[in-house]
């Protein structure tokens, strides 16, 4: 059983994005601003890979979506804190259409003889620590309705929203079926349907699904460069970690509050 994770760090591609943008020229230089890629990098190192580092069944893959013209200090950074991640493999693409060429990426990842479990995974979130094992021990449970279907959804939906900053972080728990994080797919095999063929948040409309409730299983980060902000998403009503939510990040999702509070407290580099 292959377990296969998508993340776009910052790809230009055509479509995709809430924001929109006149050229592709325009989307270059909003992703690659250097204050917002600055963000983005704090919040790979301290939220995102952590997690993954830390996982209870490391047997998975992680492919990272960049575009061909990221400059390559930035490219060269993001290989240095992905290297302790052996799962992680950094893929290049000039833009493209958005879902045409994830929905690629995930397929030439395959080896198509075998099943396929597959997740999307944002640079700014987190999943628990025992995600990839649930993942893998669910698909082993449903296994009649796998064998049954081509593929069949497993969605975790109880998580957390956080904020990050010089301050440390401030979160507030949620339930949010069907988001992002913590959401995987079956495929079976020879089968050339992908994670990406669907909108994350419509993806029982298509197939079976099998949501779990029991566990915090995520964490979704609001931020100033996320994508839905700048639609006027409204802010989430978050209240500062406290000594026991400190230790819930760390123990559930190897997100250390110190760690955040002193990388966003360092100038951003000019």
């Amino acid at each position: 059983m292959q377990i296969i994770g998508l993340c776009r760090f910052s790809y230009p591609a055509l479509g995709g994005f809430q924001v929109g943008h006149d050229t592709i020229e325009d989307r270059i230089a909003y992703l690659y601003q250097q204050e917002r890629l600055e963000e983005r990098f704090r919040l790979f190192e301290t939220v995102a890979l952590p997690c993954l580092k830390a996982q209870t069944d490391p047997d998975f893959e992680l492919i990272i979506v960049i575009g061909d013209a990221m400059p390559q200090q930035h490219v060269d950074r993001l290989r240095d804190i992905t290297a302790s991640l052996p799962q992680a493999r950094i893929h290049v693409e000039p833009p493209r259409q958005h879902r045409e060429v994830m929905k690629e990426v995930l397929n030439n990842a395959r080896n198509m003889e075998l099943p396929c479990l597959q997740f999307r995974f944002d640079d700014d979130d987190a999943v628990a620590v025992d995600f990839i094992e649930l993942l893998r021990a669910a698909s082993d449970d449903c296994f009649g309705m796998t064998q049954q279907y081509r593929t069949v959804a497993f969605d975790w939906n109880r998580g957390l929203i956080a904020e990050y900053g010089a301050d440390g972080i401030a979160a507030t728990g949620v339930f949010r079926p069907f988001d992002v994080a913590a959401l995987g797919m079956y495929v079976r095999p020879r089968c050339h349907l992908t994670i990406m063929n669907y909108a994350h948040n419509k993806i029982n409309r298509f197939m079976p699904a099998v949501s779990f409730d029991t566990k915090q299983m995520f964490v979704r980060g609001h931020n100033a460069s996320n994508d839905s902000r700048q639609k006027g998403e409204a802010p989430a009503d978050v209240l500062p970690l406290t000594a026991e939510g400190k230790e819930m990040f760390r123990s559930r999702f190897a997100i250390d509050a110190d760690a955040v509070q002193a990388i966003f407290s360092m100038d951003h580099p000019t």
